[in-house]
């Protein structure tokens, strides 16, 4: 089982998807990185060699920000924002969108499960 960047790679997928399983490599980056190395995409992640594995790694490990150091980059921007007092920072704050999509409707997944309505005790007096 290859492992890089402290990721172990699925077996039996394609080398072009089981690099999208490390955390800031996606398909594009992936094809990128095959066609560098001369390493054919469709190759599966049991059949690569620890030549061809090392290879990887020293590419990512170069050429790319990956895992902890890029989740750590990512938190740090948004602190910073935070920080600021910038409009994106206050949103995040808030945990509300910060893209200028909608709230008023939608955005379920940045604002979490909805709050039930508080109701009242009693009604309307009578006479």
């Amino acid at each position: 089982m290859a492992r890089i960047a402290g990721v172990d790679l699925p077996r039996g997928k394609c080398v072009e998807i089981g690099l999208t399983y490390i955390y800031g490599i996606g398909r594009s980056t992936s094809q990128i990185i095959l066609e560098k190395l001369d390493i054919d995409p469709t190759l599966k992640t049991d059949d690569l060699t620890e030549g061809q594995v090392a290879e990887i790694r020293r590419v990512i490990d170069s050429e790319y920000r990956v895992e902890g150091e890029l989740r750590t980059q990512i938190s740090m921007n948004i602190k910073r924002l935070m920080d600021l007092g910038a409009y994106r920072g206050l949103r995040h704050r808030r945990g509300l969108p910060a893209r200028g999509q909608r709230t008023h409707t939608n955005a379920r997944t940045r604002k979490g499960p909805r709050r039930a309505a508080v109701k009242k005790k009693g009604g309307a007096k009578k006479k």
